[in-house]
C-alpha cells in the first residue's frame, strides 16, 4: 500500500538522522576546542557517543538497517570519535610536547580509523556479546571524560606526558586483540534481579551528585575491563592446567616402590 511505503521510509530516516546528530555533536566539537572551551567539546563527544549508540539500536529494532546506514555511521564516527577526540587532546594536553605530541593524537586518529575499518570488513558475523577490541566510541568517551573532570590543560610537562601515555594505551587497545562487552544481547524486555535496579540507581546517583568523577570511573572502568578480562581467563587457564596436571601425576601406578617380582 502506498501508506505503508511512505511509513517504512519514513521509519529509514530516525537511525540516519540520529548519525546526522552523531555528526553535528563531533563537528561541534572541533569548533569548541578550537575556541579553547575544553569542557563543552568534552560534552559534545560523550554526546556523540550517546547518539551512536541509539541509531544502531534503532536501526535494529524497526528492522531499518541498510549498508548506506552502515557507511554514513562509521564516516561520521572517523569525526565524532577519531578527530574530535585526538584534536581535544592535542589542544587540552599534548601541545605543550609539540611534535611528539601531534603525532600521538595523529596516532590515535590512526588506530580510530583502522579499528572502524575493521569492524566493517567483520560485518555482522562474529560473536554478538564481544567486540574485538575497543569501541571508538568508548575510547573517544575516555578522553573527553579526562578532559570533562579536569578542563584546565595540564601546568606541568610531566602530567602532559602522562596525558600522552594514556592517549597511546587506549589507541592501541582499539586496534587489539582484547575482547569487549557489546552489551547487544541484553534485552530489557525480560525479568531481571532487583540487584540490576539497584546498580542502575546506584550509577544515576552517582553521575548526578559528582557527573564528572562517575564519568571518569565509568569510561576507566570499561577501557581496562577488556586486559583485565583476558589477565583473569589467563590465570584460570594456568591455574587449571596445573590442576589437571597434579591430578594425571597422582593417577599415575607409582611402579618404582612396587616390590620386584620374583
Amino acid at each position: 500500500m502506498p501508506g505503508t511505503r511512505r511509513f517504512r521510509r519514513g521509519i529509514y530516516l530516525l537511525p540516519t538522522l540520529f548519525t546526522v546528530g552523531n555528526l553535528f555533536c563531533g563537528f561541534s566539537s572541533l569548533v569548541q576546542t578550537a575556541r579553547a572551551s575544553y569542557e563543552q567539546a568534552a560534552v559534545l563527544i560523550i554526546v556523540a557517543g550517546l547518539l551512536d549508540l541509539l541509531d544502531g539500536r534503532i536501526a535494529r529494532l524497526t528492522g531499518t538497517t541498510s549498508e548506506f546506514g552502515v557507511e554514513f555511521d562509521s564516516l561520521a564516527d572517523v569525526v565524532s570519535f577519531g578527530l574530535a577526540p585526538s584534536f581535544l587532546a592535542y589542544h587540552w594536553a599534548l601541545g605543550s610536547l609539540h611534535r611528539l605530541g601531534w603525532l600521538v593524537a595523529f596516532l590515535f586518529v590512526v588506530c580510530a580509523a583502522m579499528r572502524l575499518a575493521r569492524f566493517n570488513i567483520q560485518g555482522s558475523g562474529g560473536n554478538k556479546r564481544y567486540f574485538a577490541g575497543l569501541p571508538t566510541p568508548p575510547a573517544a568517551a575516555a578522553l573527553a571524560c579526562l578532559a570533562f573532570a579536569f578542563p584546565a590543560p595540564p601546568p606541568a610537562a610531566w602530567t602532559s606526558t602522562v596525558v600522552a601515555v594514556l592517549v597511546v594505551l587506549v589507541a592501541i587497545l582499539m586496534v587489539s586483540r582484547f575482547r569487549y562487552r557489546s552489551f547487544k544481547d541484553v534485552d530489557l524486555r525480560n525479568r531481571r534481579s532487583y540487584l540490576y535496579v539497584l546498580l542502575m540507581a546506584a550509577a544515576v546517583v552517582a553521575i548526578a551528585y559528582k557527573p564528572a568523577g562517575a564519568a571518569v570511573i565509568l569510561a576507566g572502568a570499561y577501557v581496562l575491563s577488556g586486559p583485565v578480562s583476558y589477565a583473569w581467563a589467563f590465570l584460570r587457564r594456568a591455574s587449571g592446567d596445573r590442576v589437571s596436571l597434579t591430578a594425571e601425576r597422582g593417577t599415575e601406578p607409582e611402579v618404582a616402590n612396587e616390590p620386584l617380582a620374583r
